[in-house]
């Protein structure tokens, strides 16, 4: 068994095609991308955004139940919908953008890391890369982290590379135009910290480095010019589609968001500390290696430890500072922290003399790999809130053109699963009542529906107006979702047919028809 393990130990650190090797990191991250139905309610929400984009043809605007959603940027919605269109309607295509940009900051790390230190070194930090527990899930995930995590990535390597190459005499400017082509896309990957972020670490590393003199040169007027054109445009538009965009989006979802404590998740100051240590095992213990003094008095490799460090440091206390904290925010941490733990790790590998050190190396990465995999099957396991199990009976027997209503609730897979081509509508208390302040479903729905009250009317709806849409001529069929016992509230679900439950949810299909005393005690 030793011998099995040195050998995987000396295959990944020998490899000498960096192709071949994010062949294999690309295949180990999407093949199981498939395997598990959308996570609720945030694989569900984004991808139910990039449907409604796909399905409505609006490329510009995201939709939240057929309003404006502008919590996000665009760049996820039209890469994950243009997956859907060229791949179908299934699970592996919505992931599909989390896996490439997985790929993609492994391969910059990769390069990198080949260009100034050495093969072994980027090879191990490809592999505990993609092997960390928390990178393999956020690369199968359907949401913004791993996209903006990829996009900070490569304007952070680029910067440093075209910094380096700068101060060598070599040629630079492909590496820069790179850095700030991506901090743009990070911006509409998910907002301002597309180039904070990235602008910030590198700014810190050149403080370190005495190297601020070259700051000038890094930041060259057209290259200015060339952000503000990329970037510009989509937000532009959006103020002048929709007055109060700018300060909903700037002020609310990024300045006060990050000042104020009202928001999900409250947590300590640390506690990204412990995350990143858990979600990291079984490499993150190696970690020690790198933080002795000694490890930056090397001066041959100060330059890429101090980016490193920066690097992971600079992810950490920015996403500290606000009190909402959320695990897939330090996601940008993870590749400098997979260099930090492969360069120790080689360390000590090159120090030891112990026999069996290579094959620790080798059975490092076998456990990894099968703690993933665990993961992802106890995922699948004991996840069961997805709409996909009822898609399938009922798939049977809905038309994609059917009108879908939810009752006191938004389960954002569900138009995903069935492929409706209408927006639910969502019945509840919306009208007469205080606005939701609450973080969550109906928060969302209710500030979607700011921008458009065309469509909070049609599709935020009271019990008494779906009563009187029943009694419309040739209304229905119509397809209710809510949990199980709301039958007993509502007259008009009383005696319906039911096409599914499972003890917690239920759907129920109505024709149409006038009812008497619609009317029920909503929750708020």
């Amino acid at each position: 068994m030793k011998k099995l393990f040195a050998s995987i130990s000396r295959t990944v650190l020998n490899a000498n095609s960096a192709v071949l090797l994010l062949i294999i990191c690309a295949a180990w991250l999407a093949i199981t991308a498939g395997v598990r139905p959308l996570m609720l309610p945030d694989e569900g929400r984004y991808v139910g955004v990039a449907w409604e984009m796909l399905n409505s043809g609006n490329w510009l605007v995201p939709t939240l139940d057929g309003m404006p959603f502008f919590h996000k940027p665009p760049l996820f919605y039209w890469l994950t919908a243009l997956d859907l269109k060229l791949f179908g309607m299934n699970e592996w295509a919505a992931r599909l953008a989390s896996v490439l940009s997985a790929v993609l900051a492994t391969g910059v790390m990769v390069a990198f890391v080949r260009r100034y230190v050495d093969k072994p070194t980027a090879n191990l930090t490809a592999i505990v890369l993609v092997t960390q527990p928390f990178f393999f899930a956020g690369a199968q995930f359907a949401d913004l982290n791993m996209l903006v995590a990829a996009m900070i990535s490569v304007s952070i390597v680029a910067g440093a590379d075209a910094a380096l190459r700068l101060e060598r005499g070599l040629p630079y400017l492909a590496s820069l135009t790179t850095a700030f082509v991506f901090a743009a896309l990070g911006v509409l990957a998910k907002g301002l910290i597309g180039f904070v972020l990235p602008g910030a670490i590198l700014l810190a590393w050149l403080l370190v480095r005495r190297r601020l003199k070259q700051l000038p040169s890094l930041l060259p007027l057209n290259l200015l010019l060339l952000f503000f054109v990329l970037v510009v445009p989509w937000f532009g538009w959006m103020q002048h589609s929709y007055d109060g965009f700018w300060d909903y989006f700037f002020v609310y979802h990024h300045f006060h968001r990050f000042a104020a404590t009202g928001f999900n998740n409250q947590q300590v100051f640390w506690f990204y500390v412990p995350v990143l240590i858990l979600a990291t095992l079984p490499w993150s213990p190696w970690i020690y290696r790198s933080c002795s003094p000694s490890f930056l008095k090397d001066p041959e490799r100060f330059d890429i430890r101090s980016l490193m460090i920066l690097w992971t440091l600079g992810i950490l206390v920015f996403f500290s500072v606000p009190s909402s904290k959320l695990v897939g925010h330090i996601l940008p941490a993870l590749p400098p922290f997979a260099y930090l733990i492969a360069d120790g790790l080689l360390l000590w590998l090159k120090a030891s003399k112990r026999p069996a050190a290579s094959a620790i190396v080798g059975l490092s990465i076998a456990v990894a790999g099968v703690t993933c995999v665990v993961l992802v099957l106890l995922v699948t396991r004991f996840d069961t809130r997805s709409f996909s199990a009822a898609s399938l009976p009922i798939s049977k027997i809905y038309d994609v053109n059917d009108q879908i209503v939810m009752l006191e609730e938004y389960q954002y897979d569900l138009p995903f699963y069935l492929k409706a081509k209408k927006s639910p509508w969502v019945i509840g208390a919306w009208r007469n009542s205080e606005p939701p302040t609450k973080d969550n479903w109906r928060k969302e729905l209710y500030d979607a529906g700011l921008f458009d009250q065309k469509g909070m009317q049609e599709n935020l709806i009271s019990p008494g107006e779906f009563a009187l849409r029943l009694c419309a001529p040739g209304s229905g069929p119509f397809w209710l979702w809510g949990r199980a016992g709301l039958a007993s509230r509502y007259s008009f679900l009383k005696d319906k047919d039911v096409v599914f439950s499972d003890g917690k949810k239920t759907m129920w299909r109505l024709v149409g028809g006038c009812v008497a005393d619609p009317e029920a005690k909503q929750e708020n």
